[in-house]
């Protein structure tokens, strides 16, 4: 199968929003990141299978070049190269009834870093974003300015950071959403 050229459901620019060299409260700045061309994998199987997955529901772990993550009892979105999605799941050696299903084309992909990063959150997510309720490697699912999300907290070097999956139609709007709700802590956009 050859390679399909990918397009960032996110078509806009944000020149106007660049990254402040003591980022809020003087700490890293905050930013959003497009990541949507990340492969990304769903492994679906029986819940059971969470003790060979490594990883049960509401949790997430780093195995190689692939983050793992417990999306729902006996789903878990792989995130990474589709190679090593794939190898992974290989080494499994997973019984009975399973699917795996390459989402990178259909599901968009954003990156929230930064100490104000589950204030912004907030503000669009019900969800408590403390450290108490949602440490690093977390895995929840929820509505993120009213779209149904997949939410990972992967701190990066010690930094808050948040993966948000959404299906790819909502991109566009919920980038934007996340940049308005980062607006007041001088939120810096890449994509």
């Amino acid at each position: 199968m050859a390679d399909i050229p990918f397009e960032s459901p996110v078509t806009k620019t944000y020149d106007f929003l660049k990254p402040s060299p003591l980022g809020d409260a003087g700490g890293p700045p905050l930013t959003l990141s497009d990541l949507s061309s990340t492969g990304k994998t769903i492994l679906r199987a029986d819940p059971e299978a969470a003790d060979r997955v490594g990883v049960g529901f509401g949790a997430s772990v780093t195995v190689g070049d692939v983050l793992v993550c417990g999306q729902r009892p006996g789903e878990w979105m792989l995130i990474g190269p589709i190679a090593a999605a794939q190898a992974f799941v290989d080494g499994l050696g997973l019984d009975g009834f399973h699917s795996v299903v390459i989402h990178t084309h259909s599901r968009a992909l954003f990156c929230l870093t930064g100490d104000s990063a589950a204030s912004a959150l907030e503000k669009v997510c019900s969800l408590d974003w403390s450290d108490d309720m949602t440490p690093d490697g977390a895995a929840a699912s929820a509505t993120v300015a009213r779209v149904t999300c997949d939410i990972v907290r992967n701190d990066a070097s010690g930094t808050r950071s948040y993966l948000i999956a959404c299906d790819r139609s909502f991109g566009q709007y919920l980038f934007d959403a996340l940049v308005d709700a980062g607006w007041e802590f001088a939120v810096a956009v890449t994509v």
